[in-house]
C-alpha cells in the first residue's frame, strides 16, 4: 500500500489528529448520526451478520454500525476518538437493551490482536482517518482470515461529497492531506484490498436527506456537525455568508422534493470485502 502523507510529519500528524478530534467533539452529531441509521442496518444485511459474530465498529460514532450488529445478537466492541459520541452510543444501547462494549480507539492503532474479529465496520468513520493506508490496513489486521471488512463511504461526485469539496474550497485542507472521500472510489478501495483480500463487492447505494427545507438542513449542519460548524466559524462574515448560499444552491441543483421540503439522495459505496 502507498502511504498518502508521507510530506507530513508525525508531529502534524499528530496535529491534524487533535484537530480532528475537537472537529468531531463540536456540535451535537448525534443529531445527524441517528438519521443515518437505516445505512448500518443495510451494511449489517450485506454482510449477513449472525448471532456470537466478534464484530468491531471503527469510529462508530454513535453507533449505528454497532446498534444493527448487536440487534443481530453480534458480540460488539466500538471505538471512536471521540469520549461523548461513545457515551451516546452507550445511552442508545442501554435503550434498547443491548450490550455493546465501548472503547476510544484511533482508527490507524486499534488495541486489538491480529485477527481478534470476525468482522470489522465502519460507516462514514474511518474514512475520516488522515493516514488512509495506515486505517485501510488496521482494518484488515484486526480481522480474522475469512472474516469480513464492512464499510460505507461517501462518493466523491454525490451531494454530501460535493458539499465536503465546498467546505474545503473556503478551508482548505493541509497540503498532502488527501480528502475523505477517496474511499468513496471504486478504484482506490480495489487497490487497498484486491491484492491482501480473497474477494471485494462494491455497491454504490444512496442515503436520503429528508429535512423540513434546505435552510432546515443547512442550519442542523450548521449547529450540529464539526465539520461545518468550525468552517462557518473561522470565516468572514462575508465568507460565511457565501459559503451559506453556495450550500443552499447545491441542494436546490440536488433537490427532488417540489413542496419546500428537502429530499435529497447522496450516493455512497457499501463495501464487503472477504479477508
Amino acid at each position: 500500500m502507498t502511504h498518502a502523507i508521507e510530506s507530513i510529519s508525525p508531529e502534524h500528524l499528530s496535529a491534524l489528529k487533535a484537530g480532528l478530534q475537537r472537529t468531531w467533539a463540536a456540535g451535537d452529531y448525534s443529531r445527524i448520526g441517528t438519521t443515518l441509521q437505516i445505512v448500518g442496518e443495510r451494511l449489517a444485511e450485506s454482510m449477513d451478520l449472525s448471532a456470537g459474530m466478534r464484530v468491531l465498529d471503527v469510529a462508530a460514532g454513535n453507533g449505528n454500525a454497532s446498534l444493527a450488529a448487536a440487534r443481530r445478537w453480534c458480540e460488539v466492541t466500538a471505538t471512536d476518538i471521540v469520549p461523548a459520541l461513545l457515551g451516546q452510543l452507550s445511552a442508545r444501547a442501554a435503550a434498547e437493551g443491548l450490550d455493546i462494549a465501548c472503547r476510544e480507539a484511533d482508527a490507524e492503532r486499534l488495541p486489538f490482536a491480529d485477527g481478534a474479529m470476525d468482522a470489522t465496520l465502519s460507516t462514514f468513520g474511518a474514512m475520516f482517518a488522515p493516514d488512509q493506508p495506515r486505517a485501510l490496513a488496521e482494518l484488515i489486521r484486526v480481522t480474522r482470515p475469512g472474516g469480513q471488512i464492512g464499510l460505507a463511504n461517501w462518493t466523491p461526485d454525490g451531494f454530501v461529497g460535493r458539499f465536503f469539496a465546498l467546505l474545503a474550497q473556503y478551508n482548505p485542507p493541509p497540503p498532502g492531506l488527501p480528502m475523505p472521500t477517496r474511499w468513496g472510489v471504486e478504484a482506490f478501495i480495489d487497490r487497498q484490498f484486491a491484492s491482501v483480500c480473497a474477494d471485494v463487492r462494491i455497491v454504490r447505494r444512496d442515503f436520503v436527506f429528508r429535512y423540513r427545507s434546505p435552510r432546515h438542513w443547512l442550519a442542523v449542519f450548521s449547529q450540529c456537525c464539526g465539520m461545518t460548524q468550525r468552517t462557518l466559524a473561522g470565516l468572514t462574515p462575508e465568507l460565511r455568508h457565501s459559503l451559506q448560499q453556495d450550500i443552499l444552491r447545491l441542494i436546490r441543483d440536488c433537490n427532488r422534493a417540489s413542496d419546500g421540503t428537502m429530499v435529497v439522495a447522496s450516493d455512497y459505496l457499501e463495501v464487503v470485502v472477504r479477508r
